[in-house]
């Protein structure tokens, strides 16, 4: 036992040899003959493997557990083609010996079917072919095909709502690369899927001809060669064949049955060896069934003992030790949850200090959206969601995001939520867990019933719609969001809005101390002795306030320690700074290979110039109230003019008055980005589109 189990282990490490040799053996049955006893157990093993692939598409949960059927259908359809003609040559040369001349597997089949009456029983056979190449063989072709059809037509929509998550921010680009790849891996198999129903009908075909062969061929050598009486002749090969074609005939219904319910899973990945392995040998509760089956027909009377035996034990040790591996996984799975609840129990008890402390960021939901957070089921759930959201942040702008604080609040309406920050409401709305909300980024109708509402986070007019709809709103181009993915873009935009805010003394210390470890020389260079890390602090956080990412700080640092020299006033040196970034902050405004931009008139230029009032660290913008009003309304309109031909473009200003005009714009417009002459790079290509006159 010790032995058969080494020799089994081998086989499980190299499955990719073992499906080589199992092709081989099959093309073998082809070329050689075959004696009766190793027929009777290829038999067996056809019936198994056909019973096995049946309970491993009943037993499987998504469609990708079992996507290597295309290539087990077309194994399945070789090994029963590979028995047919070795049964027939046993058939044709031996018929006239008597109905054990196919061995038992076969004539016990026909001793079984027919039962002493030839003619009932070759109706029951054609019947039997009838329901196998008619309804299901033909039904599963079509299942697969249609499957294919509609796949395809989905693509699109499928597509499109992963570019609206992506641009959501819900997911980041590998996620996003991920979900294309399983879109087309699981488009690629429907297609597969559709080919290989042809497998299962040629292989109906077949089976009808070789049995007409067996019987009209048979007949002739056993009454014209071998000289048998032409009542027996037909008796014994009417048998044999009828045996040989059930034998054939089941395992074929089975696997197009198994065919028909496998049209909608997806597609193989990796070799088709390892896939096959990996996914054949997952539940052991098919091995168990296929176990109990095959010790049944073991045991019939008339069935050969060995050959079902055989399997029936091999299936059964398959699913022993298959099921000893899932329950010790599982029971260390169960220890590793225990273990984390009794750590968490353990730091349930907080001192009372812990109450004087500041979330950064809460979110509090109504008990009504507890599932969203609670449901292990639900994917995405939304504390999922909110550590992709930090992980994003921190590769955007280069410094990690605090804790996001979820909680339930009583106080709040059942489907309701509030984003703090800093202890202050920042935004709140209200959501369906039971629905969808649609969007029609064009502005226009949906199209679809629903119940009309407001998007909370843009204030743009929306849809909630059944969640069965979903398909049919990713295919009018329609953006569907669900609720956590709602109350994640929500708080994205509060993100956004007020990182710079986020950026604590502590936050700094990390950033310098514990992440740009290797700047550590430069930092001490300049810290505490040119500025200290309040100071780096707010220059951080300047260049937060207008969404350019700290996540360079070694160059930002060098900016610091050419300007620090030269003046101590914060946004002079944020300027010298900004200089240094020119790559990176280019880069960040181009659209489509250039940076489309907007002049000041040189009329505006000079009245800021000539409004700058102060020397050094002192200057101050002293502009009359009424030409600050003409300069906004000059900036609103042409922006405005600008948005309807769909253009976003940046604001191109002086050095010396970049700070004074942005100051003066974020006040009515805080979304339009202001750059400086020194902050296009040299190789950057600009793309004018007016003046601001």
């Amino acid at each position: 036992m010790e032995k058969l189990t080494q020799i089994l282990g081998r086989i499980g490490d190299n499955r990719d040899m073992a499906l080589a040799i199992g092709v081989i053996g099959i093309i073998a049955m082809l070329i050689l003959p075959m004696p009766a006893w190793m027929l009777d157990l290829g038999l067996a093993l056809s019936i198994t493997f056909s019973v096995m692939i049946l309970m491993t598409a009943l037993f499987i949960e998504k469609p990708l557990q079992l996507s290597a059927f295309p290539t087990i259908l077309l194994v399945a359809t070789m090994l029963r083609l590979g028995l047919n003609l070795a049964s027939t040559r046993l058939i044709l040369g031996h018929g006239h010996e008597g109905p054990e001349a196919a061995g038992g597997v076969i004539g016990a089949f026909g001793e079984f079917l027919i039962g002493g009456q030839t003619v009932i029983g070759l109706t029951i056979f054609a019947i039997l072919v009838v329901i196998n190449f008619v309804v299901i063989t033909k039904g599963a072709g079509r299942i697969a095909e249609v499957a294919a059809r509609f796949s395809l037509d989905s693509m699109p929509g499928k597509q499109m709502a992963i570019d609206a998550d992506l641009s959501a921010g819900m997911i980041n680009e590998q996620q996003a690369k991920e979900r294309r790849q399983e879109v087309e891996a699981e488009s690629g198999f429907y297609g597969a899927m559709d080919g290989a129903s042809k497998f299962v009908k040629g292989d109906a075909v077949a089976g009808l001809l070789i049995t007409a062969i067996n019987v009209i061929v048979g007949l002739i050598m056993g009454v014209a060669i071998h000289g048998v009486p032409f009542g027996q002749a037909f008796q014994s090969y009417t048998l044999l064949t009828v045996g040989d074609g059930l034998v054939s005939q089941i395992p074929a219904l089975i696997v197009s049955t198994a065919a028909g319910l496998l049209v909608s899973k997806g597609s193989v990945a990796g070799k088709a060896g390892t896939a096959l392995g990996e996914q054949l040998f997952r539940f052991p509760k098919a091995f168990g069934m296929v176990a109990v089956l095959m010790g049944a027909l073991a045991l019939m009377p008339g069935l050969p003992f060995i050959p079902f035996a055989a399997f029936a034990g091999a299936s059964g040790y398959a699913a022993w030790k298959l099921s000893k591996l899932n329950a010790e996984r599982e029971q260390r799975e169960r220890r590793a949850a225990q273990t984390a609840e009794a750590e968490a129990a353990e730091n349930a008890e907080e001192p009372i200090s812990r109450t004087l402390a500041i979330d950064a960021v809460r979110i509090e939901i109504g008990y009504g959206l507890l599932p969203i957070i609670n449901d292990s089921s639900r994917e995405p759930r939304l504390d999922d969601q909110v550590r992709a959201l930090r992980r994003q942040m921190a590769t955007e702008y280069g410094f990690v995001l605090p804790s996001v604080r979820i909680l339930d609040n009583m106080a709040l309406k059942a489907n309701e939520y509030i984003i703090s920050i800093k202890e202050t409401e920042a935004a709140r709305g209200e959501i369906r867990l039971d629905r969808l909300m649609v969007i029609n980024p064009g502005g226009g109708p949906v199209g679809i019933p629903g119940e009309a509402t407001r998007e909370p986070v843009f204030n743009l007019p929306a849809l909630w719609i059944d969640r069965e709809l979903r398909e049919e709103a990713s295919f009018r181009g329609l953006t569907v969001v669900d609720a956590g993915t709602i109350i994640t873009t929500h708080l994205t935009e509060l993100v956004k809005d007020n990182i710079a805010d986020m950026l604590s003394y502590t936050e700094v210390q990390k950033l310098l101390n514990e992440v740009h470890t290797d700047s550590a020389k430069l930092v001490g260079d300049i810290i505490p002795s040119r500025i200290s890390i309040s100071g780096v602090q707010r220059i951080l956080q300047n260049l937060l306030a207008e969404g350019v990412s700290i996540r360079d700080i070694p160059t930002i640092l060098e900016g610091i320690a050419e300007a620090s020299p030269v003046t101590q006033n914060l946004t002079q040196i944020t300027e010298h700074v900004r200089a240094r970034l020119a790559r990176q902050i280019s880069a960040q405004q181009a659209r489509e290979g250039s940076i489309p931009i907007v002049t000041l008139s040189t009329e505006w230029d000079t009245a800021f110039a000539e409004s700058i009032i102060g020397q050094g660290d002192d200057r101050q913008l002293a502009m009359a109230p009424s030409a600050l009003q003409g300069f906004i309304s000059s900036v609103r309109d042409t922006y405005d003019r600008l948005a309807g031909e769909g253009e976003i473009p940046c604001l191109l200003t002086n050095p010396t008055i970049r700070p004074f005009v942005r100051s003066v714009i974020e006040r009515v417009r805080p979304a339009t980005v202001v750059l400086s002459q020194n902050e296009i790079h040299s190789r950057a290509r600009v793309r004018a589109l007016g003046s601001i006159g």
